[in-house]
């Protein structure tokens, strides 16, 4: 059985590891992050339920790859988060999305390419290319219900 042991010497940078050894690897490598958001919406020119207006709570998650930096780093998850609350999210959360989208009708499948736009257009700017070394989407995937989604794969997006 194991039980819990206490560390017997925190590691030390420039004693126990040098900078030098903190970056593994210059291979490409992907990260992921997911996120939820709650609003309303209804589809136009549709016969079912969803042609009335209805609610979901959506689940995103983000594929982003790149190279990692000096430290071993790829891209902090924190500033995806910071991207997703002050870039995306605020057109989504708790809003009517036929009011606060593009014009369009507001399926999965319209709504996770627009996703998909958002982020990379996000990821674009100098200041992030220059700090996140090559980092592009690869994939964004937008649940609908836990069971429902709807995907945008880089690949797909670059080609028409």
């Amino acid at each position: 059985m194991y039980g819990f042991r206490i560390v017997d010497k925190l590691q030390k940078i420039d004693v126990d590891i040098q900078k030098e050894q903190l970056r593994y690897h210059k291979k490409r490598v992907m990260v992921s992050k997911e996120f939820t958001f709650d609003a309303a919406h209804h589809l136009h020119n549709y016969e079912g339920k969803c042609k009335n207006l209805h609610g979901h709570t959506y689940k995103v998650i983000f594929g982003l790859s790149g190279f990692v930096d000096e430290r071993g780093l790829m891209m902090d998850f924190g500033d995806i988060k910071d991207i997703w609350k002050n870039e995306i999210e605020v057109f989504l959360d708790h809003r009517y999305l036929n009011e606060t989208l593009p014009p369009m009708n507001t399926t999965a499948e319209n709504m996770v390419v627009w996703i998909y736009e958002k982020m990379t257009e996000a990821l674009s700017q100098d200041e992030r290319q220059k700090q996140y070394h090559g980092v592009r989407v690869e994939f964004v995937r937008l649940f609908e219900t836990p069971t429902s989604y709807a995907e945008a794969r880089r690949e797909w997006m670059e080609v028409e």
